[in-house]
């Protein structure tokens, strides 16, 4: 059994999760589970309730969940709907469809009993105030790096992963990166393993990044080479790698994981059997 998430509010997540699959329950229900703790926390400004909103002030999110046969669904650009994880889920087991955007999003949260709630939080509207007057580029750190990928093992053996974000900062209005498109924000096969990312959404977006890890996973790499073999791709492939940050994460079936980034800084949460940590990710000198 293993759990890994992006960034330092991994660690709390982590812990929901692992309560779950210690008690044997399946590793898409950790996922869930571990990642709407982020979701429902205000102090979390790039995920769920809390996230700081686009360039008008409006709250979007955007997630998306996938288990180990290659079930997923999806859901981008949702207003008003705390856990966007949940509401993925439901799109991939009550629905014939992967994903679900916008107002029809929200209108089949509705049907599900998902309940509206507004989103912008007093301190995230005196912070879209404050950038208002400046207008300047928000940079994708730890304080604002817009997802919390988590991927799981439970004790069958079978894989699970989830994304959910509040995308980047002041964003534009319709913005949607990475985070809910299966092959770039998150990707799992059962037969090999499981990769999410984390950090610019449109560098990962044009490498079907996650998709890539588990790839390079099939073919003999291990999870940590696979993730330091994106990276050096999307360096390659994109001259202006050095000017943000991204963070991939891997999980093989056999519970060996990777986690590797373009800049310092990158953190990720895991938890096994020993306990739960933080740890410090490898990242790129030169692609």
């Amino acid at each position: 059994m293993i759990a890994i998430s992006t960034w330092n509010f991994g660690l709390p997540a982590n812990k929901v999760a692992w309560e779950i699959i210690a008690q044997n329950g399946t590793a898409l229900d950790a996922v869930e589970h571990g990642v709407r703790h982020c979701e429902a926390d205000p102090e979390v400004r790039s995920v769920g309730y809390g996230g700081l909103p686009d360039k008008s002030g409006i709250v979007t999110l955007d997630a998306c969940i996938m288990d180990h046969y290659g079930n997923c669904g999806s859901v981008a650009y949702v207003k008003d709907i705390k856990h966007p994880i949940t509401l993925a889920r439901r799109v991939m087991e009550r629905t014939n469809h992967v994903m679900l955007v916008g107002e029809g999003a929200s209108q089949f949260a509705e049907s599900q009993g998902i309940n509206r709630e507004f989103l912008l939080t007093d301190d995230a509207r005196t912070r879209w105030k404050q950038w208002k007057k400046k207008q300047e580029f928000s940079e994708i750190n730890w304080e604002n790096h817009d997802t919390i990928c988590m991927l799981a093992m439970d004790s069958t053996g079978l894989l699970a992963g989830a994304s959910t974000t509040s995308g980047i900062a002041w964003k534009m209005h319709g913005r949607v990166g990475d985070s809910p498109i299966i092959g770039a924000g998150l990707y799992v096969d059962g037969s090999v393993g499981a990769a999410a990312a984390t950090g610019r959404g449109e560098s990962v977006m044009k490498m079907c990044g996650s998709f890539l890890i588990v790839e390079y996973m099939r073919n003999g790499a291990t999870a940590q080479q696979a993730c330091i073999m994106a990276a050096k791709r999307l360096a390659q492939q994109q001259k202006d790698w050095s000017e943000y940050q991204v963070g991939f994460i891997a999980l093989d079936i056999h519970g060996n994981y990777g986690a590797f980034s373009l800049k310092d800084g990158f953190q990720y949460a895991l938890s096994t059997p020993e306990g739960h940590k933080l740890c410090d990710a490898q990242y790129l000198e030169t692609p």
